[in-house]
């Protein structure tokens, strides 16, 4: 079951030049297995919660903010230039679609993994946890 986080919801990266708050709580979120994922992270898998459109404002350290698109059309992937946490993604062009790193907010963000995505692509040292979530190959289909 979901906890009730108190919202607005706040977070940022890990020497603290970057600072977000997300003034809904999150709709849901989910775990992704892929490479870019793995190595974007340094861990077996990422786990991200996926915000309401418009919810989302960094509220310090924008100009620390380095951007990266790992391919065209793909999502654009956000860090603090200075330590190099992993903070955001969000869609090509604008904001209405942002994913925030579960390990960036300060505290429970209420909402909790429902399903795996790309388990095609997770690690063979690590089995994927028996919890019960829908499991996706490629990526979830996004909801209607």
């Amino acid at each position: 079951m979901d906890a009730s986080p108190a919202t607005p919801l706040t977070g940022g990266c890990t020497c603290g030049a970057v600072r977000f708050r997300v003034s809904e709580p999150p709709r849901d979120a989910g775990w992704c297995h892929c490479s870019r994922c793995r190595r974007r992270t340094g861990g077996p898998a990422s786990v991200q919660a996926h915000l309401e459109p418009g919810t989302f404002e960094l509220t310090q350290g924008a100009e620390r903010v380095t951007e990266y698109v790992p391919q065209p059309g793909g999502f654009v992937k956000a860090f603090c230039a200075t330590c190099g946490s992993h903070l955001y993604s969000r869609e090509p062009g604008g904001w209405a679609q942002v994913s925030v790193r579960f390990g960036t907010f300060d505290d429970d963000p209420g909402v909790r993994p429902s399903y795996h995505q790309r388990v095609e692509s997770a690690v063979p040292w690590i089995p994927l946890p028996d919890d019960g979530l829908p499991r996706f190959e490629g990526r979830r289909p996004r909801p209607g």
